[in-house]
Protein backbone atom coordinates (compact mmCIF):
# COMPACT_ATOMS: atom_id res chain seq x y z
CA UNK A 1 0.00 0.00 0.00
CA UNK A 2 1.42 3.34 -1.08
CA UNK A 3 1.61 6.32 1.27
CA UNK A 4 1.38 9.94 0.10
CA UNK A 5 1.04 13.13 2.14
CA UNK A 6 -1.94 15.30 1.20
CA UNK A 7 -2.07 18.96 2.12
CA UNK A 8 -5.08 21.22 1.76
CA UNK A 9 -4.04 24.36 -0.18
CA UNK A 10 -3.21 27.19 2.21
CA UNK A 11 -3.27 24.98 5.32
CA UNK A 12 -0.11 24.28 7.31
CA UNK A 13 0.50 20.88 8.84
CA UNK A 14 0.20 21.76 12.51
CA UNK A 15 -2.08 19.01 13.78
CA UNK A 16 -1.20 15.37 14.35
CA UNK A 17 -1.10 13.52 11.08
CA UNK A 18 -4.28 11.72 10.13
CA UNK A 19 -4.01 8.65 7.90
CA UNK A 20 -6.72 7.93 5.36
CA UNK A 21 -6.81 4.52 3.73
CA UNK A 22 -8.45 5.19 0.40
CA UNK A 23 -8.95 3.98 -3.16
CA UNK A 24 -9.17 6.70 -5.79
CA UNK A 25 -12.41 5.39 -7.34
CA UNK A 26 -14.24 4.70 -4.05
CA UNK A 27 -17.16 7.08 -3.60
CA UNK A 28 -17.14 6.38 0.13
CA UNK A 29 -13.49 7.42 0.47
CA UNK A 30 -14.24 10.40 -1.78
CA UNK A 31 -16.70 11.72 0.85
CA UNK A 32 -14.01 11.70 3.51
CA UNK A 33 -11.49 13.43 1.25
CA UNK A 34 -14.00 16.25 0.71
CA UNK A 35 -14.60 16.62 4.44
CA UNK A 36 -10.88 16.66 5.26
CA UNK A 37 -10.38 19.37 2.64
CA UNK A 38 -13.32 21.46 3.89
CA UNK A 39 -12.04 21.27 7.46
CA UNK A 40 -8.51 22.11 6.34
CA UNK A 41 -7.01 18.96 7.83
CA UNK A 42 -3.73 17.66 6.37
CA UNK A 43 -3.54 13.89 6.10
CA UNK A 44 -1.47 11.01 4.85
CA UNK A 45 -3.07 9.24 1.90
CA UNK A 46 -2.65 5.47 2.18
CA UNK A 47 -3.63 3.97 -1.15
CA UNK A 48 -5.40 0.60 -1.04
CA UNK A 49 -5.74 -0.94 -4.49
CA UNK A 50 -9.10 -2.71 -4.39
CA UNK A 51 -8.62 -4.12 -7.88
CA UNK A 52 -5.44 -5.90 -6.80
CA UNK A 53 -6.96 -7.13 -3.56
CA UNK A 54 -4.83 -5.06 -1.19
CA UNK A 55 -7.85 -4.70 1.10
CA UNK A 56 -7.32 -8.35 2.05
CA UNK A 57 -3.71 -7.82 3.14
CA UNK A 58 -2.77 -8.63 6.70
CA UNK A 59 -1.96 -4.97 7.38
CA UNK A 60 -5.35 -3.68 6.24
CA UNK A 61 -7.36 -6.55 7.75
CA UNK A 62 -6.07 -5.54 11.19
CA UNK A 63 -7.49 -2.07 10.60
CA UNK A 64 -10.76 -3.04 8.95
CA UNK A 65 -11.81 -6.71 9.05
CA UNK A 66 -14.66 -6.12 6.59
CA UNK A 67 -12.06 -5.04 4.00
CA UNK A 68 -13.75 -1.81 2.88
CA UNK A 69 -12.36 1.68 2.38
CA UNK A 70 -12.26 4.28 3.76
CA UNK A 71 -10.54 3.76 7.08
CA UNK A 72 -9.20 6.66 9.12
CA UNK A 73 -6.37 6.32 11.63
CA UNK A 74 -5.95 9.11 14.17
CA UNK A 75 -3.20 8.06 16.55
CA UNK A 76 -4.54 5.04 18.43
CA UNK A 77 -8.08 5.56 17.12
CA UNK A 78 -9.25 3.62 14.06
CA UNK A 79 -12.56 4.54 12.43
CA UNK A 80 -14.09 2.71 9.47
CA UNK A 81 -17.16 3.55 7.37
CA UNK A 82 -17.49 6.97 5.77
CA UNK A 83 -20.41 8.22 7.89
CA UNK A 84 -18.73 7.15 11.13
CA UNK A 85 -15.53 8.90 10.01
CA UNK A 86 -17.39 12.08 9.07
CA UNK A 87 -19.16 12.22 12.42
CA UNK A 88 -15.88 11.57 14.21
CA UNK A 89 -14.24 14.44 12.33
CA UNK A 90 -17.22 16.66 13.08
CA UNK A 91 -16.88 15.99 16.81
CA UNK A 92 -13.10 16.25 17.03
CA UNK A 93 -12.63 19.13 14.59
CA UNK A 94 -15.76 21.30 14.95
CA UNK A 95 -14.31 24.12 12.86
CA UNK A 96 -16.03 24.45 9.48
CA UNK A 97 -19.06 22.45 10.69
CA UNK A 98 -20.77 20.09 8.26
CA UNK A 99 -24.03 19.77 10.20
CA UNK A 100 -26.36 22.74 10.79
CA UNK A 101 -27.29 23.89 14.30
CA UNK A 102 -30.95 24.06 13.31
CA UNK A 103 -32.46 20.68 14.17
CA UNK A 104 -34.70 20.44 11.11
CA UNK A 105 -31.88 21.31 8.73
CA UNK A 106 -29.56 18.91 10.54
CA UNK A 107 -32.13 16.11 10.24
CA UNK A 108 -32.61 16.74 6.51
CA UNK A 109 -28.87 16.77 5.92
CA UNK A 110 -28.45 13.46 7.74
CA UNK A 111 -31.49 11.99 5.97
CA UNK A 112 -30.03 12.88 2.57
CA UNK A 113 -26.64 11.44 3.51
CA UNK A 114 -28.15 8.19 4.77
CA UNK A 115 -30.46 7.91 1.76
CA UNK A 116 -27.40 7.89 -0.48
CA UNK A 117 -25.10 5.98 1.84
CA UNK A 118 -27.56 3.21 2.73
CA UNK A 119 -30.10 3.01 -0.09
CA UNK A 120 -28.21 3.91 -3.27
CA UNK A 121 -24.44 3.48 -3.11
CA UNK A 122 -24.20 0.01 -1.51
CA UNK A 123 -26.04 -1.45 -4.51
CA UNK A 124 -23.18 -0.33 -6.76
CA UNK A 125 -20.13 -1.42 -4.82
CA UNK A 126 -17.61 -3.67 -6.51
CA UNK A 127 -18.58 -6.88 -4.73
CA UNK A 128 -22.29 -6.50 -5.49
CA UNK A 129 -21.73 -5.65 -9.14
CA UNK A 130 -19.32 -8.53 -9.66
CA UNK A 131 -21.87 -10.93 -8.18
CA UNK A 132 -24.65 -9.51 -10.38
CA UNK A 133 -22.53 -9.94 -13.49
CA UNK A 134 -21.64 -13.49 -12.48
CA UNK A 135 -25.23 -14.52 -11.76
CA UNK A 136 -27.24 -12.39 -14.20
CA UNK A 137 -24.87 -11.28 -16.95
CA UNK A 138 -23.25 -8.02 -18.12
CA UNK A 139 -26.51 -6.29 -19.09
CA UNK A 140 -27.81 -6.44 -15.52
CA UNK A 141 -24.42 -5.24 -14.32
CA UNK A 142 -25.34 -1.87 -15.88
CA UNK A 143 -29.13 -1.91 -15.48
CA UNK A 144 -29.18 -2.75 -11.76
CA UNK A 145 -27.28 0.28 -10.44
CA UNK A 146 -29.04 2.67 -12.84
CA UNK A 147 -32.44 1.53 -11.58
CA UNK A 148 -31.58 2.10 -7.94
CA UNK A 149 -29.81 5.41 -8.55
CA UNK A 150 -32.89 6.75 -10.35
CA UNK A 151 -35.19 5.44 -7.63
CA UNK A 152 -33.06 7.03 -4.90
CA UNK A 153 -32.58 10.30 -6.75
CA UNK A 154 -36.33 10.62 -7.25
CA UNK A 155 -36.76 10.54 -3.48
CA UNK A 156 -33.76 12.80 -2.88
CA UNK A 157 -35.02 15.40 -5.37
CA UNK A 158 -38.31 15.58 -3.49
CA UNK A 159 -36.52 15.84 -0.14
CA UNK A 160 -34.24 18.71 -1.15
CA UNK A 161 -36.18 20.78 -3.69
CA UNK A 162 -37.91 22.95 -1.06
CA UNK A 163 -34.95 23.29 1.34
CA UNK A 164 -32.06 23.74 -1.08
CA UNK A 165 -30.41 27.10 -1.43
CA UNK A 166 -27.06 27.41 -3.09
CA UNK A 167 -26.33 23.95 -1.73
CA UNK A 168 -28.37 20.94 -0.60
CA UNK A 169 -29.71 22.40 2.65
CA UNK A 170 -29.72 26.17 2.42
CA UNK A 171 -26.59 28.12 1.59
CA UNK A 172 -24.09 26.34 3.83
CA UNK A 173 -22.24 23.13 3.06
CA UNK A 174 -23.43 20.03 4.89
CA UNK A 175 -22.98 16.27 4.86
CA UNK A 176 -25.72 16.11 2.22
CA UNK A 177 -23.40 17.85 -0.25
CA UNK A 178 -20.49 15.58 0.62
CA UNK A 179 -22.58 12.51 -0.15
CA UNK A 180 -24.23 13.98 -3.24
CA UNK A 181 -21.21 14.74 -5.41
CA UNK A 182 -19.70 11.23 -5.61
CA UNK A 183 -23.14 9.75 -6.24
CA UNK A 184 -23.88 12.11 -9.13
CA UNK A 185 -20.51 11.16 -10.60
CA UNK A 186 -21.50 7.50 -10.38
CA UNK A 187 -24.92 8.25 -11.82
CA UNK A 188 -23.38 9.75 -14.93
CA UNK A 189 -21.16 6.70 -15.35
CA UNK A 190 -24.35 4.63 -15.58
CA UNK A 191 -25.94 7.04 -18.06
CA UNK A 192 -28.52 8.42 -15.65
CA UNK A 193 -30.22 11.45 -17.19
CA UNK A 194 -29.56 14.14 -14.60
CA UNK A 195 -32.00 16.54 -16.28
CA UNK A 196 -34.70 14.50 -14.52
CA UNK A 197 -33.31 15.78 -11.22
CA UNK A 198 -32.86 19.54 -11.71
CA UNK A 199 -32.29 20.37 -8.05
CA UNK A 200 -29.60 17.73 -7.63
CA UNK A 201 -27.97 18.66 -10.92
CA UNK A 202 -27.85 22.36 -10.04
CA UNK A 203 -26.35 21.70 -6.61
CA UNK A 204 -23.74 19.38 -8.08
CA UNK A 205 -22.69 22.05 -10.56
CA UNK A 206 -22.33 24.63 -7.76
CA UNK A 207 -20.22 22.23 -5.68
CA UNK A 208 -17.98 21.47 -8.64
CA UNK A 209 -16.76 25.09 -8.50
CA UNK A 210 -15.33 24.72 -4.98
CA UNK A 211 -11.58 23.96 -4.73
CA UNK A 212 -12.06 21.59 -1.79
CA UNK A 213 -14.38 19.46 -3.91
CA UNK A 214 -12.15 19.73 -6.97
CA UNK A 215 -9.13 18.46 -5.02
CA UNK A 216 -11.07 15.36 -3.92
CA UNK A 217 -12.16 14.09 -7.34
CA UNK A 218 -10.94 10.59 -8.21
CA UNK A 219 -8.77 11.61 -11.16
CA UNK A 220 -6.69 13.92 -8.96
CA UNK A 221 -5.76 11.26 -6.40
CA UNK A 222 -2.20 9.91 -6.32
CA UNK A 223 -3.34 6.35 -7.06
CA UNK A 224 -5.68 7.33 -9.92
CA UNK A 225 -6.08 4.68 -12.63
CA UNK A 226 -4.30 2.12 -10.47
Amino acid sequence: MASISQETPGISSTSARLKLYSFWRSSCAWRVRIALNLKGLPYEYKAVNLRQGEQFSEEFTKLNPIHFVPTLVDGDIIVADSLAILLYLEDKFPGHPLLPDDLQSKAISLQAAVLIGSNIQPLQNMGVLNLIQEKLGPKEHQAWPKHFIEKGFTALEKLLKDVAGKYSVGDKLTLADIFLVPQVYNARSYNVDMSKFPTLNRIDQALAELPEFQAAVPERQPDAKA
